[in-house]
């Protein structure tokens, strides 16, 4: 049986009564059947066939919304199938190349700078006593990394503490006789805009009081803030760090004193 091309369910019945369907009605007229009755006939076969396109049209419907649903399925399981190929695949990988996938923690980018002087200025920072600023500057640094390779780490020579009395401490520690350290009145400022503030930080990783830290805040940012700092004359400029000597190492350790950490 031809399948419907359209809707069965939207057709409407065609009127056999009209003048369109004389000439059917006049086939089918007789002696024992007039027109009447004859229309009657056609629109009951009508409606017939039409109750069959209906029961056609739902069967075909079903067949493909059950066809639908097994392209569905086949889809679905294609897709995981697939999935579970990749996966397969991605962990066969990740146990290949293990350091590829190796989770990496999250963390800030550091903001402090890394200060690492010698073994002599940290020495004498731990202990709360007078330490030149040369051995932050840049170029004490670089002297403090070059000497790192080439110090006896083992080596141990005997030094007076600030107590008198006398201890063995390693030989990196000590003070290198060799060294060219620049007092800190010889600084320029370059130099000592290095050392301060690494100085300050590193009063402050090893513990030093507040008033003790406060106090070469205050001294040195004055310095910085004098009229005679950013003068025209080279020479006032210069006549401030002599004075950072001056005024700097008396008083620290007078504050020495009764106030070593």
């Amino acid at each position: 049986m031809p399948i419907p091309a359209g809707n069965p369910n939207h057709a409407v019945p065609p009127n056999f009564h009209s003048a369109e369907y004389a000439e059917a009605r006049a086939q089918l007229t007789n002696d024992a059947i007039d027109e009447q009755q004859v229309a009657t006939i056609l629109a009951n076969l009508w409606r017939i066939q039409n109750e069959a396109d209906k029961r056609q049209w739902a069967a075909r419907l079903e067949d493909e919304e059950a066809a639908r649903r097994e392209a569905e399925e086949e889809e679905q399981q294609r897709q995981q199938a697939l999935r579970l190929e990749q996966e397969a695949a991605v962990q066969e990988e990740r146990k290949k190349n293990k350091s590829k996938y190796a989770p990496i923690c999250d963390n800030d980018v550091p903001s402090d700078p890394i200060i690492l002087p010698s073994q002599y200025a940290i020495r004498k920072m731990k202990a709360g006593e007078y330490c030149e600023l040369f051995y932050f500057t840049n170029s004490g640094l670089e002297e403090a990394f070059r000497s790192v390779s080439t110090n006896d780490d083992d080596a141990l020579i005997m030094m007076p503490s600030s107590d008198g009395l006398h201890k063995w401490i390693p030989a990196g520690a000590a003070r290198d006789p060799k060294a060219q350290v620049i007092k800190d009145e010889n600084l320029s400022w370059e130099q000592f805009n290095e050392a301060a503030p690494r100085m300050i930080a590193i009063m402050k990783e090893n513990d030093w009081p507040d008033d003790r830290v406060n106090m070469h805040i205050a001294f040195w940012s004055a310095l910085q803030n004098h009229r005679w700092r950013h003068d025209f004359d080279v020479h006032k400029q210069k006549a401030l760090l002599p004075h950072n000597a001056v005024t700097y190492l008396p008083t620290y350790r007078t504050a020495h004193v009764d106030n070593a950490p």
